[in-house]
């Protein structure tokens, strides 16, 4: 029986490779340092080829688009973008039931038609036109504090928004909401604010214990 030895020999000359075969009947010879040199080159060359090609692959892949904010959600509910402060560290939204969650770096206060109060977490439910079973926003009348239940707009949309207070539904300008506004840790109102001269009407006697709202 015969053996026949495959030789493979490899030459790189000015950066130009050329390989061939050959077939013997004698063991081939141990390669020269030239030859380990010139494997090592192709080698080398062969690694460098592939990381071009993957890091040009990863170049050509489209980048995710970014996670819209709080402020991009609220408009596609109908909502008034300006409605919370440009405090938001973070929020959660669940589709399955509308639970809408808000987290801000700090409570602060805003000056609106009313001056509102925003607690570092502000929970409700969050649906077309309205977010009811609202925690976490407050706003002045007078010398009180109230805490708003539910804010909702008109639909189709109109000029006004509404703040539920209690039995109260006050009508205010959506206008104002539009912009983002900057968030105030202090307090610092005058009495001649209009908010203090705006009537305050209490809600009339309900018969039956029927909830009614009066909206201003």
């Amino acid at each position: 029986m015969v053996l026949h030895y495959i030789t493979l020999h490899i030459q790189l000359q000015s950066l130009s490779l050329s390989l061939s075969l050959s077939i013997s009947d004698q063991p081939p010879m141990m390669p020269s340092s030239n030859s380990y040199t010139c494997l090592s080159i192709f080698s080398l060359l062969h690694l460098i080829l592939l990381s071009l090609s993957s890091t040009s692959a990863h170049a050509q892949a489209p980048l995710p688009p970014p996670a819209p904010s709080v402020y991009d959600i609220l408009p596609k509910f109908g909502l008034p973008r300006g409605l919370l402060p440009d405090c938001v560290t973070r929020y959660s939204y669940n589709p399955d039931d509308g639970t809408f969650v808000v987290e801000l770096d700090q409570t602060c206060y805003v000056q609106f038609e009313y001056l509102v109060y925003y607690d570092k977490r502000i929970t409700g439910t969050l649906k077309l036109g309205s977010i009811t079973n609202l925690k976490g926003i407050q706003v002045k009348r007078f010398f009180l504090w109230f805490d708003v239940d539910e804010i909702k707009v008109d639909l189709p949309p109109s000029d006004s928004i509404y703040f539920q207070v209690g039995l109260i539904n006050k009508k205010l300008s959506v206008a104002q909401f539009q912009t983002i506004h900057s968030c105030k840790s202090g307090v610092s109102v005058s009495y001649s604010s209009r908010s203090w001269n705006l009537p305050f009407e209490l809600p009339p006697a309900v018969d039956d214990e029927i909830p009614m709202l009066l909206t201003e």
